[in-house]
Order: structure tokens, then C-alpha cells, then sequence
């Protein structure tokens, strides 16, 4: 790719990027349960579709510092919505999981996201949005590596 076609590609990534996340977390917001940010659902999520796993985990999984996700991690233990189980071999090792409530949250939520955004995604024909979701799933893939 020419080098100033790449340069133009990038500030139009750039400015809808922000303008879409600026958006959808306004509307994303409106829908979450008093006290729930969106990053707890994220995590909520997260642990429900892979299961227990660790504070450090969490911590690469989402490229936030540790002390982030302890914070996220105690509010939601404060609400009940997960739970700390040591590790059964290592003590050391504390694993997290959703209780029965976290999931019922979780899975409360996503109805509330899947009305929330439907709206939007039905402005596109389904070979728009498959195309859309296929691009964006390629970008996911190559920035993980």
C-alpha cells in the first residue's frame, strides 16, 4: 500500500474509531444496571464464555494494569457476581468465576445489548454487516498476533 493512502487510512480508522466508541458507550451505559460499568460486563463476560481463570489473566486479557482489574475484581465480589476459589493444587493461585447471580446478570445484559445495538446493525443489508464483522474479526486476529 502507497504510503500516503496508508497515512489517510489511518486518521479515517482513527476518527471512526473514537466517534463510534464515543457512541456506543453512551448507549451501552443507558443499558447497564445501576452500579455496573461496562468494563464489569466485559469481565463478567469474559469469565462466563472461558470460565475461571485468574486476576493476572485478566490483566493481559484486557491490556490493563493489575491494579485495574483488582479494582473491577473486589467491586465485583462486592456484589456478588463472582467469586474467589483457591486453586485446588497451588493455594497461591486464587481462581475467579461467575456465581449464580453473575451469570443471571450477565446473560440479563446481553439481552439488554442485543436490543440496544440491533437497531444499528439493521441499517446495513446482511452482506454489509457479515462483510463489516468478518473485517473487524481479521483486525482482532492481527493485532493479537
Amino acid at each position: 500500500m502507497e504510503p500516503q493512502m496508508l497515512k489517510d487510512l489511518i486518521v479515517r480508522y482513527q476518527d471512526v474509531f473514537f466517534s463510534v466508541n464515543r457512541k456506543l458507550d453512551a448507549v451501552l451505559k443507558d443499558h447497564m444496571p445501576d452500579g455496573l460499568t461496562i468494563e464489569q460486563y466485559a469481565t463478567l463476560r469474559y469469565l462466563r464464555d472461558n470460565g475461571p481463570c485468574t486476576s493476572s489473566e485478566l490483566s493481559e486479557i484486557f491490556c490493563v494494569g493489575k491494579s485495574s482489574i483488582t479494582a473491577i475484581v473486589n467491586r465485583l465480589f462486592d456484589k456478588e457476581l463472582i467469586e474467589r476459589v483457591p486453586h485446588k493444587k497451588d493455594r497461591r493461585v486464587t481462581n475467579l468465576s461467575l456465581t449464580e447471580e453473575g451469570i443471571r446478570v450477565t446473560t440479563d445484559m446481553e439481552e439488554r445489548i442485543q436490543l440496544a445495538l440491533a437497531p444499528y446493525l439493521n441499517q446495513f443489508e446482511a452482506e454489509e454487516a457479515l462483510a463489516f464483522i468478518g473485517t473487524f474479526e481479521k483486525l482482532a486476529r492481527v493485532l493479537n498476533g
